[in-house]
C-alpha cells in the first residue's frame, strides 16, 4: 500500500510544515499543530480553463441579489454576488441560522434555496419556521452531512442560493478525519468554492467560533472564501452587529445592525436607543460619542465605574471596548489628565452590548473614567470624538463633519472634537477643538463643581 503525504498545520495561522513543531514558527503559538493527510483528488471530467482578455469583460452587469435585508445587503456591500462564497460567523445563539432562514425566505422569491443542516433535523427547521411566521415554500431544507450528497442536489436542484449550517458538519468519507478537523473543514470548503464558482451560485457558510473569538479551523478558511461576515452581540442583550470583516466586492468594515425579538431578527435603521438620547442629561460616568463604523455614523453610549481597590492589585475590566487601548487611556490619563488611578478599580462597556474598535473612542473612554472619578455629569447634549497619543495630545478624527451633522441630526448642539472645522458644521452648534486630554476635560466637565468638592 502506498503512503499518502501527511503535513503538520497551525490551527491559528493555517502554517504548513512536513515536521511536527511545538511552537508555531509563524504566530508563535504553542502545542497547536495537528497532522492533515494530503488526500488524492480524482481529476475533474472537464475541459481545461482557457485564459480569457480582461478588456473583454468589462461591460459585464455588476448582478447582485438582494436578501431582503438592507442592513445585511450593506453589509454585502449590495447583496449576494452570483459565485461568491461568504462566510457568516459567530458565537453559539448569537442568531446566524436565524438570520439565514429569515434570508432565505427572502431570497426564495428569486428561485428554490437549498439550505443544507448537517446539525438540525427537517423537523427542527420547520418548527423554526414557523415560531418565525415564515412560509418556507421555496425552501429546500437538506439534513445532509455527506458532502458528495450535497454536490448531487446542488447540481440536481439548481438552486438561486445555498446555505450551509454548518462547515463543521460536513464531512467528506475519503479524506481522513472527524468532521471540524483541519482537514475535513479545508477540503470541504474548497469544494463548495468550485461549486459556487463553476456554477455562478451563491454559497453562504456558517462557521463557529471558538473560545478566543476566532473562526474556527485553519485561517486558510478566511482566504478561501469572498466575503467573511462576523456577527456580534451577547445573548443578553437584544441588539446584534454584523461586520464585513473582509469582502471583494465591496468595502470592509461595514455593518448592518438587528434587534433580536420573540419574532425573529429585525433591522435597526435609526440606532437611537443605542445613546441616552439627546433630551436627558447623560449620568455620572457616562459620555455619548460618534464612531465611524464602514460608512455609517453611530452614536453609542460609553460607560465607566471607577471604585476603590480593596483587593490587591486594581482591577481593568471592559466589555466591548479593546482592553489594550483602554489601558493606554487610563495611563495618559494618570501621567497627563491629572487623575489618581493606581488604587482604584476601573469597569468600562459601551451601552447596549455592542463592540467597537474604533480609536476615536479614546477620548469618550477618558472623559467617562475622568467623570466617574470626579462624580461630575458631562455637560448635556455633548459629543465627544478623539484619539489620544501616549504624549497626551488629541489627533484629529476621519470624517469628523459627517459625525458632527449625524449627531446633530440626533438632537446634540455640543461637540468637542479635535481639528474639526467649524465651517463645516450646521448653525446652532458649538465645536470646541482642545488640543490634549487636559483641556477637553475642562471642557466638557464643570469644573467649577468638583473643585469645590475638592476632587480632581
Amino acid at each position: 500500500m502506498s503512503r499518502r503525504a501527511a503535513v503538520f498545520v497551525c490551527a491559528d495561522c493555517g502554517h504548513e510544515s512536513s515536521k511536527w513543531f511545538g511552537q508555531c514558527p509563524v504566530c508563535h503559538a504553542w502545542n497547536r499543530a495537528s497532522e492533515m493527510v494530503l488526500a488524492r483528488h480524482k481529476s475533474l471530467d472537464r475541459d481545461p480553463a482557457q485564459p480569457i482578455a480582461l478588456a473583454e469583460l468589462s461591460d459585464l452587469p455588476d448582478r447582485r441579489l438582494s436578501t431582503g435585508f438592507p442592513e445585511l445587503d450593506r453589509a454585502l456591500g449590495g447583496g449576494l454576488v452570483p459565485g461568491s462564497v461568504v462566510l457568516l460567523a459567530g458565537e453559539p445563539g448569537v442568531g446566524k441560522s436565524t438570520l439565514l432562514l429569515q434570508a432565505a425566505e427572502r431570497l426564495s422569491q428569486e428561485g428554490p434555496v437549498l439550505y443544507v443542516s448537517g446539525e438540525e433535523s427537517a423537523a427542527q427547521l420547520s418548527r423554526r419556521l414557523r415560531r418565525l411566521g415564515l412560509s418556507g415554500e421555496q425552501i429546500m431544507a437538506l439534513p445532509e452531512a455527506d458532502l458528495e450528497a450535497i454536490c448531487e442536489q446542488i447540481s440536481r436542484l439548481q438552486p438561486c442560493c445555498v446555505v450551509v449550517d454548518s462547515i463543521q458538519a460536513v464531512q467528506d468519507p475519503e479524506v481522513p478525519g472527524v468532521p471540524g478537523s483541519l482537514s475535513q473543514v479545508r477540503h470541504c470548503s474548497v469544494r463548495l468554492t468550485r461549486e459556487a464558482k463553476e456554477r455562478n451560485l451563491p454559497v453562504v457558510i456558517v462557521g463557529h467560533i471558538t473560545k478566543e473569538g476566532l473562526v474556527a479551523g485553519p485561517k486558510a478558511l478566511e482566504h478561501l472564501v469572498d466575503t467573511v461576515l462576523q456577527f456580534e452581540g451577547e445573548r443578553t442583550f437584544a441588539y446584534r452587529m454584523l461586520r464585513a470583516v473582509k469582502n471583494r466586492f465591496g468595502p470592509a468594515d461595514e455593518i448592518g445592525l438587528f434587534e433580536m425579538g420573540e419574532d425573529g431578527l429585525k433591522e435597526v435603521s435609526e440606532p437611537v436607543a443605542l445613546t441616552h438620547g439627546a433630551k436627558r442629561r447623560p449620568p455620572v460616568g457616562a459620555c455619548v460619542t460618534c464612531l465611524l463604523e464602514g460608512s455609517r455614523p453611530l452614536l453609542v453610549e460609553v460607560q465607566a465605574l471607577v471604585a476603590p481597590a480593596r483587593f490587591g492589585t486594581p482591577r481593568r475590566l471592559t466589555s466591548g471596548i479593546d482592553h489594550r487601548r483602554a489601558a493606554i487611556v487610563l495611563a495618559v490619563l494618570e501621567k497627563r489628565g491629572g487623575l489618581d488611578l493606581a488604587q482604584a478599580d476601573v469597569y468600562l462597556s459601551l451601552a447596549g452590548g455592542l463592540t467597537c474598535r474604533e480609536s476615536a473612542m479614546d477620548l469618550a473612554v477618558a472623559v467617562a473614567v475622568a467623570s466617574g472619578v470626579r462624580e461630575v455629569a458631562v455637560t448635556e447634549s455633548t459629543i465627544v470624538c478623539g484619539e489620544i497619543s501616549l504624549s497626551g495630545t488629541l489627533r484629529p478624527v476621519r470624517q469628523s463633519a459627517r459625525r458632527i451633522s449625524e449627531a446633530r441630526r440626533l438632537g446634540f448642539s455640543r461637540f468637542v472634537v479635535p481639528g474639526a472645522l467649524t465651517r463645516e458644521v450646521e448653525p446652532g452648534a458649538t465645536v470646541l477643538s482642545p488640543e490634549t486630554v487636559e483641556q477637553a476635560l475642562a471642557m466638557v466637565l464643570p469644573v467649577e463643581r468638583y473643585r469645590a468638592g475638592g476632587q480632581g
